[in-house]
């Protein structure tokens, strides 16, 4: 008996041995591939990040798509499925939901009709890094990642389509402000506009826009408030307060090796693994270095042998909500000015993993997709009862538009060779817009907003800002604004550019962006510490880079500092805020308190006249309300602080303050014990990186997903947006979920000296031990470099062409 089970145990340790060598990528000898025209080499370092080698662009990218299939080929179906609306065949029903958004958004639907415009170098390069994709998995069907062995799958075809769904999929993340649209709607259904411009106030400094009542608009056209009640609760995520990201580039005279220097820290939803792979690429006029995302055939952000160039979010309002009047007794009918129009339709066949297939009919306007076709989507109920709804909830949209160049446009900065030429390649890009900023060895420095961006006419009351009678002409976008006339700098005698979310214009520029602005608290930050000394170098840019103040939180600190409570704790926590100046440190209990006190806070002034669902649902990925909160306790603001559920009592503001420091003592205890001094803020504001889908299962989550304890919070420059909602599956809160997926340093003049580091590893395969090697450096703001040296460069493997 124990013979054979000591048998049993070699033959099991053998089988994972054997599976994995077979399933982790070759990376040395010789392979013969179909799709090349020259033999391409691919040498390692130490740290997983190749070097491709090639004698042409076209080859150099089918290596790319060979080695983001070696590496990253989950990632890589999981992208597949997400731009073609397919979740649900592999995870089953829990993801019928989103397939069912997706499909009424048409985002692969819309992607083969961009695809087909495609033309010379883009199209060949598109072709080529999906028959390097498909090359590998052609070749390594006898060894597949895990996760398709777990799920019984095996990987998909990858078409050229796919591609531009993918970028499309980027640009809902980063360029999305229906939600926000959907929110004031909902809102209006039992606030004044008043109250919703000071719950979702406009930038700092500015006054509210001015607008039609909406509130008054919605009452008309009888938007049923009671049909809202579930408004939003099952939208994918997206919207931009709290998401973010920093760059910031610096001319020679304001460095210490008198060129520029650059630095930039994309801020994105972490993930096991992280959405950003490191390559470099090198073939006949073409050398580029830096992060890829698996799925896209560019360096997205990095360096040349000319330039470096890193991006931060715009956040423009490139989307508009239309509700579009359904005929009354010819469902297939809506209104538009000229009169009634046809809808067009589309059939959906959507499979089921462990059910039956679901058909959806959905639909599209003159202004885009019907999204409230996805039943129990976030629009359930703002459009009347589902078996006989009065309208339809369009979309209008730039990533939609037919063609879209944003791929060429990331070619031509590949290949840019000045700052000017950098910024002419910008102005093909359509989605998502970005704040670029881009430095040249000749010493130049620059910046430039790069997107579509609409324009809606001066008899446009709405703004943009809530969903629009799509039947009403001056609702329509009247053309796009000429890209030579978005913000843009180039060589401004302060000697320094920088850029974080905020508004990046002045008062003066036209309302053509939208005000969906991030808090102006990063950017402060960057600004103060870029003026703190004269010159800067690489180290100093990391110490920025690993800066954390949160300016926020000292805003609201005098407040928290006057709360009292009888809660036992309520003197020894107080005695350490006392002495507490805003740095959010991992190790300190005082971030854990203020988060806590804040989280009470907003729900103390809000959930009464918000609704506790709405707020629960919109306090994380769509807006966390601090700007709001700021103000009513800067005004005093008595009707907010009032709770209405209880009507024979007036709460004041300072009422609010104390229960919410109460409130938070009895939660802070129970969660991490009697001794406030023993409290440490990254117990409980872990990163964490999610994986799809393992992440959610019990079982497979601690093998999967990465987690860390990390400082910072939403504000500071070294942002770990703090999560307020209960995580669905753990039940945690104060989780940092999103963060910056990428940290680069760039030296244009000495590209030896430039550095890098991303939130995992490089591998997707989580039996490689590049799986998760980046993860201790990325907590500690550590980075390794972008370029190998020759001596630094490992085992090569060579694709040669089939014969």
């Amino acid at each position: 008996m124990l013979a054979a089970m000591l048998l049993l145990v070699v033959a099991l340790i053998a089988t994972v041995w054997t599976y994995r060598v077979l399933v982790l990528p070759q990376t040395e000898g010789e392979l013969r591939v179909s799709g090349l025209s020259a033999p391409v080499s691919i040498s390692r370092d130490a740290h997983g990040i190749p070097t491709l080698r090639a004698d042409n662009v076209e080859d150099l990218m089918f290596a790319l798509g060979f080695v983001h299939a070696q590496d990253r080929l989950w990632q890589l179906e999981t992208h597949r499925r997400i731009g073609s609306g397919q979740l649900a065949e592999a995870f089953g029903e829990s993801a019928l939901e989103t397939d069912r958004f997706l499909r009424a958004l048409g985002v692969r639907r819309t992607a083969q009709a961009q695809w087909e415009a495609v033309q010379g170098e883009t199209r060949r390069v598109i072709e080529a890094y999906a028959a390097g994709i498909n090359a590998f998995v052609e070749q390594h069907m006898d060894a597949r990642p895990p996760e398709f062995l777990v799920l019984g799958l095996q990987p998909g075809r990858w078409e050229p389509a796919d591609t531009l769904a993918w970028a499309t999929m980027m640009a809902w993340d980063l360029g999305a402000n229906w939600n926000a649209e959907l929110i004031r709607m909902r809102l209006a259904l039992s606030l004044p506009v008043q109250r919703i411009q000071e719950l979702m106030p406009p930038y700092p400094g500015e006054q509210p826009l001015p607008l039609a009542d909406y509130a008054a608009l919605y009452r008309s056209l009888k938007v049923d408030g009671k049909l809202g009640q579930h408004a939003l609760n099952a939208a994918p995520p997206s919207g931009i307060e709290g998401l973010g990201s920093n760059n910031w580039v610096v001319s020679g005279q304001r460095s210490e090796t008198g060129h520029p220097l650059l630095a930039n820290d994309p801020h994105l939803k972490l993930s096991a693994p992280a959405l950003w792979y490191f390559a470099r690429l090198e073939a006949p006029g073409f050398k580029v270095a830096g992060a890829t995302m698996p799925g896209l055939p560019v360096v997205v952000l990095g360096q040349n042998e000319h330039i470096a160039w890193g991006f931060t979010n715009t956040g423009p309002d490139v989307q508009d909500l239309y509700l579009e009047e359904i005929h009354a007794d010819d469902p297939a009918l809506y209104r538009t000015p000229e009169g009634w129009a046809r809808f067009e339709t589309y059939e959906e066949t959507i499979r089921v993993r462990g059910r039956p297939e679901v058909k959806l009919t959905v639909r599209a306007t003159r202004h885009g997709p019907v999204i409230s076709d996805a039943p129990s989507a976030g629009t359930d109920g703002l459009t009347g009862p589902r078996e006989a709804p009065r309208y339809a909830l369009a979309m209008r949209w730039t990533a939609l538009d037919v063609p879209n160049t944003s791929v060429e446009a990331a070619l031509a900065m590949n290949r840019a060779s000045s700052v000017q030429s950098f910024i002419e390649a910008a102005a093909l890009n359509i989605a998502p817009m970005q704040n670029m900023v881009v430095a040249d060895r000749e010493g130049r420095i620059g910046w430039v907003a790069a997107g579509r961006v609409p324009l809606r006419g001066p008899d446009h009351d709405l703004k943009g800002q809530v969903p629009a009678p799509g039947w009403e002409a001056r609702y329509d976008w009247v053309g796009y604004l000429d890209p030579a006339l978005t913000p843009r700098e180039v060589d401004p005698a302060r000697g320094w550019i920088a850029t974080a979310n905020q508004r990046i214009h002045g008062p003066d520029y036209p309302h053509y962006l939208g005000s969906e602005w991030a808090l102006p608290y990063r950017q402060e930050r960057i600004e103060a510490l870029l003026q703190a000394r004269q010159r800067h170098d690489l180290d100093s840019f990391a110490q920025m880079q690993a800066d954390e103040l949160s300016l926020a939180t000292v805003k609201l600190m005098p407040f928290l500092r006057r709360a009292q409570s009888s809660h036992r704790l309520a003197a020894p926590v107080q005695a350490l805020l006392a002495q507490f100046d805003g740095t959010m440190a991992a190790q300190r209990p005082e971030p854990l308190v203020f988060w806590a006190w804040s989280r009470h806070l907003t729900e103390g002034l809000l959930a009464d006249e918000v609704g506790p669902e709405l707020l629960e649902r919109t306090m994380v990925g769509s807006r966390n309300y601090r700007d709001a909160v700021e103000g009513i306790l800067a005004r005093d603001d008595a009707w907010w602080c009032d709770d209405k559920r209880t009507p024979q009592v007036t709460e004041s503001c300072q009422d609010q303050v104390d229960a919410a420091f109460h409130k938070a003592l009895a939660e802070l205890e129970a969660l991490q014990g009697p001794d406030p001094a023993r409290w440490q803020w990254g117990q409980a504001h872990q990163a964490r990186a999610e994986h799809r889908p393992f992440s959610r299962v019990k079982a497979l989550a601690p093998l999967f997903e990465l987690r860390a304890p990390v400082g910072g919070d939403t504000y500071t420059v070294n942002v770990a947006r703090v999560s307020l909602r209960a995580d669905a599956t753990t039940g945690e809160r104060y989780l940092n979920e999103h963060g910056p997926s990428l940290r680069a340093l760039y030296d244009v003049h000495d590209p030896s000296r430039s550095r890098v580091m991303h939130s995992s590893g490089q591998s997707g395969i989580v039996l490689s031990r590049h799986y998760h090697d980046f993860l201790e450096r990325w907590t500690k703001v550590n980075y390794v470099p972008l370029w190998a040296p020759p001596q630094a460069q490992g085992p090569t493997l060579r694709l040669e062409p089939a014969r």
